[in-house]
């Protein structure tokens, strides 16, 4: 079986370098790994930190893919440059600002490689509300009851419980996506290929993660209000 890795990245100088070796050193044991990194369209220095890794991966890795965007033009116009240049049985989408680890790669792959699960999600939220880490932050807070509010949204109107419909780490077969039109150019395409899977008739396993989340003075570029709309707006148009 053969894993593609697509890596969206925008503006992320300062943790792009770091991303891409921990990915290329994850040990996906007899899975093959395909790394597709698209620059949507970065006006910093992210693409020489990519340029400076090459060294690595040419010993590391077989297939590595840098696809260039030359105007920004969001996530999940990034997100489906690298599906339809993917080559895996399966792809899982991995975000460049090290909230997630790497290593959780191959705890997601266990269940489709036993043949339990063809879709797979790393939920970050299978939890209550940590008020002495995470949640002590109003806008962490603020998030948290978002996305929850999304995943029960969803929940409803596709018949399946998820609680983290917002999460980065989707792992799913590259013929599910082949099967579907996906239109989403921001971060409601979270909502949308999730919506569009359900609808196949795709179960979603979710299986808990630990994540380190950056706040939004290091980056972050969720706006909860707005995108949280489009969000919403983009599980409802779906199910009609």
């Amino acid at each position: 079986m053969k894993l593609s890795i697509i890596i969206p990245v925008f503006n992320e100088e300062k943790t792009i370098g770091e991303i891409l070796k921990r990915v290329i050193a994850v040990d996906l044991g007899k899975v093959d790994k395909e790394i597709v990194i698209v620059d949507d369209g970065s006006t910093d220095a992210t693409a020489s930190e990519i340029k400076n890794q090459s060294a690595s991966w040419r010993t590391k890795v077989k297939n590595v893919k840098v696809l260039i965007h030359r105007k920004n033009q969001g996530k999940g116009a990034a997100v489906l440059t690298g599906i339809k240049a993917s080559a895996g049985d399966y792809i899982i989408i991995q975000d460049a600002d090290l909230e997630y680890d790497p290593l959780d790669i191959g705890k997601l792959l266990v269940p489709i490689l036993e043949k339990r699960a063809r879709v797979v999600y790393g939920t970050r939220l299978n939890r209550l509300p940590n008020f002495t880490k995470d949640e002590k932050e109003f806008l962490f807070l603020i998030h948290y009851l978002g996305n929850r509010f999304l995943s029960l949204i969803a929940s409803v109107l596709y018949g399946q419980w998820i609680t983290d419909i917002e999460t980065c780490y989707k792992l799913f077969p590259k013929k599910a996506v082949d099967r579907i039109r996906l239109n989403a150019k921001g971060f409601d395409f979270e909502s949308e290929i999730t919506a569009k899977l359900l609808r196949q008739g795709y179960r979603i396993l979710e299986l808990s993660i630990k994540t380190k989340p950056r706040g939004y003075q290091n980056g972050k570029k969720l706006n909860t209000v707005r995108d949280g709309s489009s969000a919403l707006w983009t599980l409802i148009k779906y199910r009609l």
